[in-house]
């Protein structure tokens, strides 16, 4: 037991406007005192911040999209339930100790204004997420969606499980630049790390993001095509963003072309020229960051198996998960971190012996430039850490085989 947590929060975020100076303030204090001290601070706020010439307004009234992403299943778990998930997990790892969580949760997000907006959408998300670990070797798994009768606990832990016998006896090899299979969940969070600063417009007005000056050029690999569709179904969807602005599906690379990045009614404004919000304002507390994609979406391709990648790679790398992520130099995508819980060698087509954890420093444009396959299913990966308040996404990904993943060193041995 690890951890074990009811969280039960309600916060408010209320912006202020006096002419062209805005204010913010922050609370969870729901009585009529605390949501008058909120407004207080909030107008004190805006009559201190200096003018911002480029503040759009407050958003317009608005008629979101309808979408899923609601479970009453999933909303009425119960304590008990979320145990009896976890103890299935717990069971279904057999000889090696499992650790993970089991997690579900209600969300809500409403935007009202003055502007005559108002918007509501209630949303229900579920994890499993196991790693599987001894001293001898580890592996992990995880299922994310938005209806909990979709998931399998004990199938996660299974997988878990499998996987960490696999890796016992990890040997070491020597840092080079070998061809590799990533499994979905390594796929998704080098992707998610590389879109922060190339997939945002304000990225791209900063020229930090890769796509400056090559939209409408070719940059990855023609099998490639990304998009960010918080409506589809198969993820976690969203009507409208943190401003009360619909969600709107972006194509951000089709068949390796640089398309378009993701909008807010800030930098749409400071852009100018026909720009207009995509639906993707973040939280208050990421607003520096600007808008951010967070339903990225890959296009499938043709494999049947990461065993079918695995022969098209030949002699490589089999990765099951990667961790410490580090953004090194986004203007060129590059990324360092580690691989962890499922590190394999690939011979003669097949995936063979385990391999210790291995140290990466990758272009993630070098990456998708030159791909083998993906596999013909993609899996939802879960994004959020659930440290902050919760608002789940994630990433929906296939498996991939590239003919770039650059080893720079050895880590640690697979295990606890």
């Amino acid at each position: 037991m690890h951890q074990p947590t009811l969280i039960e929060n309600a916060l408010v975020t209320l912006r202020v406007v006096h002419d062209n100076r805005v204010g913010v303030a922050t609370t969870n204090k729901l009585d009529a005192a605390g949501l008058a001290e909120l407004a207080r601070r909030a107008a004190d706020a805006a009559e201190s911040a200096p003018p911002d010439e480029t503040f759009p307004g407050l958003a317009p009234p608005a008629d979101p999209p309808a979408v899923e992403g609601y479970d009453e299943e999933t909303a009425a778990l119960s304590p008990a339930d979320q145990a009896r998930l976890a103890a299935a997990a717990i069971d279904a790892g057999g000889d090696i100790p499992v650790y993970g969580f089991f997690t579900s949760a209600v969300s809500e997000l409403a935007a009202t204004s003055t502007t005559g907006l108002s918007v509501q959408q209630r949303m229900t998300d579920a994890t499993a997420l196991v790693v599987a670990a001894d001293e001898h070797g580890s592996g992990y798994a995880e299922q994310t969606a938005w209806r909990v009768g979709v998931i399998d606990p004990s199938a996660v832990a299974g997988a878990a499980a499998d996987k960490a016998r696999r890796t016992r006896g990890a040997a070491e090899i020597d840092p080079g630049v070998y061809r590799v299979v990533l499994e979905p969940y390594a796929f998704a969070d080098l992707l998610d790390y590389f879109s922060h600063d190339t997939f945002g417009a304000l990225g791209l007005l900063d020229k930090r993001s890769y796509f400056t000056d090559r939209l409408g050029q070719k940059v990855f690999d023609e099998k490639i095509s990304i998009t960010d569709d918080a409506l589809d179904p198969r993820g976690l969807p969203k009507a409208f963003d943190f401003e009360g602005t619909p969600k709107r599906p972006v194509q951000l690379v089709e068949q390796g072309v640089a398309r378009g990045v993701v909008w807010d009614r800030a930098t749409a404004a400071q852009a100018g020229e026909g720009a207009e919000s995509t639906g993707h304002a973040a939280p208050a507390e990421l607003r520096d960051w600007g808008p951010l994609p967070s339903a990225l979406s890959v296009l499938p391709g043709d494999a049947e198996s990461v065993a079918e990648l695995a022969e098209l790679v030949g002699d490589g790398l089999y990765i099951t998960r990667l961790h410490y992520l580090g953004v090194v130099h986004p203007r060129e995508g590059i990324i360092t971190g580690m691989t962890r819980d499922g590190t394999f060698r690939i011979r003669d087509g097949k995936i063979a012996e385990p391999l210790v954890n291995l140290r990466f420093t990758i272009a993630v444009p070098d990456f998708l430039r030159d791909v083998y396959g993906l596999t013909s299913k993609a899996a939802l990966v879960n994004s959020q850490n659930f440290y902050g308040e919760r608002y789940p996404y994630g990433v929906m990904a296939p498996a991939i085989a590239s003919e770039r993943f650059p080893v720079t060193g050895v880590g640690s041995k697979p295990g606890i």
